[in-house]
């Protein structure tokens, strides 16, 4: 490879930060209607050249999703669930009328990047290769239609932690002045326009010292729905509770692998709807024990304090929670080859 083409290195393993670095090399294919998928190639990492008037600038038809590979300790390079964000993929490009990819041939185009670009995988316990699969409209058009081109393209990255706060518990706000997504819209859809929708109010939180916000559904604005990037889950005494998937809720693998995780421990696990109103006196009564997010990310992220209209309710004083530290323990434990694979979630690159 050209010298002149190589990615900036980052500094140090302790100063990865999350999407700053990003590695050697991408993998590109395009579509045409009637084609189909072709022009499959991986090639040094640059930019990208679009028409002005394609259509994903002007309407927004775009998905992506995210997975990790992670270095074990014998120095297997192992990707983290790739199956199931690729389906996901597939089910967010449904829903904005964009073609599907073939999961088998996509997952092995991730382990030869992954393998080119090995070096970049970082080695320190708590640092991963984050993998971006994006598509894109790339039709030149400015009527509003589905598009007949696409680009998809696969970029990766070393990164650390996603929260400064790292497993400490964050602290998050309810908002009932905005909202994210509405059933029968595309809030299942790991799409742009989801997290576009949310700028503004994450933005009002991080002034006044929030790490995210957590969203209630759009027409009671009375039950909760996610947090900004991850699901949310709530023990309440013995219950572990998160709200059903309904259609205006990502559904994150990190919840799946928290749900299996929970039966597979013999915990009884509640997906229902679940009222701001019952956690707020949740925490009051202390019949609410934890609470956490979960998301690619930051894998499992306890929430230590909940504020809601106005008023700050701390979460279990503030501490990280028993089930919270298992759940990542676990989770963890797997992805770095520490723990047994009982579900073969983990796929080794070969190198």
């Amino acid at each position: 490879m050209d010298p002149s083409n190589r990615r900036p290195r980052p500094p140090s393993e302790d100063d990865l930060g999350f999407g700053v670095y990003f590695s050697d090399h991408m993998f590109r294919m395009d579509y045409d209607q009637g084609q189909g998928w072709h022009s499959p190639r991986i090639e040094p990492y640059g930019h990208l050249s679009l028409d002005p008037a394609a259509l994903v600038l002007h309407y927004g038809q775009q998905v992506f999703d995210g997975l990790k590979a992670f270095r074990q300790r014998d120095g297997v390079i192992q990707l983290f669930r790739p199956r199931a964000f690729l389906e996901r993929m597939n089910q967010s490009a449904r829903r904005l009328c964009m073609p599907t990819v073939d999961t088998g041939f996509c997952l092995e185009v991730l382990k030869e990047l992954v393998a080119i670009d090995q070096e970049w995988v970082p080695r320190k316990r708590g640092t991963s290769l984050y993998i971006r699969p994006v598509m894109i409209a790339s039709e030149a058009a400015l009527g509003v239609k589905v598009s007949k081109q696409y680009l998809f393209y696969v970029m990766t990255g070393p990164v650390g932690a996603y929260y400064p706060e790292g497993f400490n518990p964050t602290r998050i706000l309810v908002t009932n002045q905005y909202v994210r997504a509405v059933r029968g819209g595309i809030g299942e859809a790991k799409t742009a326009g989801n997290y576009a929708a949310s700028f503004l109010a994450t933005e009002e939180a991080f002034q006044k010292g929030y790490t995210q916000v957590l969203w209630l559904d759009a027409c009671s604005r009375s039950y909760v729905e996610e947090v900004g990037t991850s699901n949310i889950f709530f023990l309440f005494g013995n219950v572990l509770v998160t709200p059903a998937l309904g259609g205006s809720i990502l559904p994150g693998v990190t919840r799946r692998s928290v749900l299996q995780l929970a039966n597979d421990w013999g915990i009884t696990v509640e997906e229902r709807s679940v009222s701001i109103q019952e956690v707020i006196e949740g925490i009051r009564s202390g019949g609410l024990v934890e609470m956490f997010a979960s998301g690619t990310a930051a894998v499992i992220s306890p929430v230590g304090e909940l504020d809601y209209d106005g008023e700050a309710l701390t979460v279990n004083q503030g501490r990280v929670g028993e089930l919270a530290m298992r759940l990542y323990d676990e989770i963890t434990g797997i992805q770095y080859g520490e723990r047994p694979d009982p579900h073969r979630w983990m796929e080794p690159v070969k190198l």
